[in-house]
């Protein structure tokens, strides 16, 4: 049983909090990837061009041929607020960290210089944040550390991630029944409304041919 709440663990933490992806870029055109990240969470991101003459080996750093002059990306990422966390202008590859500072979902836009005839590029982007997104390498390293406490921190930031995000939604659902109420109590005095004028209308219509059958003398 523990070792099966150890395997949701592990697999839970790789889905929320990691995200890898390889896409081509076209010459000036921009591609934008999201990903939400809690308060005070932190994130680690790296992206890089890969050579098209070593399409297997994007992160080395010994490339045997260096990229064309036209392999050149504009890198931004942003807050939905608008406040820019890492800009990187005319690079071939880049690193960014932060600790998010708000809530929300924040934006990687990737934009490549535009060329006559156009080219087309493939970027690798790795995206990490929350547990996810720490150097557990230099954890272990400057604490002197064995692997097991290791192994026992990681599990322990973990649940605190796993709680905290639970915490989190369980704020997001009650803020939608909140809103949802009060659509619904809007809703109940609106069509409360509607009825009044149309059973208004209906009177007044009534009153109007009576009216006019009694000048007519019909009735």
């Amino acid at each position: 049983m523990v070792l099966k709440f150890l395997i949701f663990l592990a697999i839970t933490q790789g889905l929320l909090t990691t995200e890898s992806v390889r896409f081509e870029l076209e010459s000036g055109h921009a591609k934008c990837i999201a990903e939400e990240i809690k308060t005070n969470a932190m994130t680690v991101g790296k992206y890089s061009i890969v050579n098209p003459t070593e399409p297997l080996n994007s992160y080395s750093e010994e490339a045997h041929q260096p990229l064309p002059d036209s392999h050149k990306l504009t890198v931004k990422v942003t807050a939905t607020s608008g406040n820019s966390y890492h800009y990187a202008e005319n690079v071939q590859s880049g690193q960014f960290s932060f600790q998010a500072v708000e809530a929300g979902d924040y934006m990687a836009c990737f934009w490549a210089l535009d060329h006559k005839p156009p080219t087309t590029m493939t970027v690798d982007f790795d995206w990490k944040s929350g547990v996810a997104a720490k150097d557990w390498s230099n954890v272990a390293k400057k604490g002197s550390i064995d692997a097991m406490e290791i192994e026992v921190k990681k599990l322990y930031e973990t649940v605190t991630s796993i709680h905290e995000e639970m915490s989190y939604l369980r704020e997001r659902e009650e803020e939608m029944q909140d809103l949802n109420n009060a659509t619904n109590s809007k809703m109940g005095w609106l069509s409360l409304l509607s009825l009044l004028i149309c059973l208004s209308v209906s009177g007044l219509q009534l009153w109007h041919l009576k009216s006019f059958f009694e000048k007519k003398k019909l009735i």
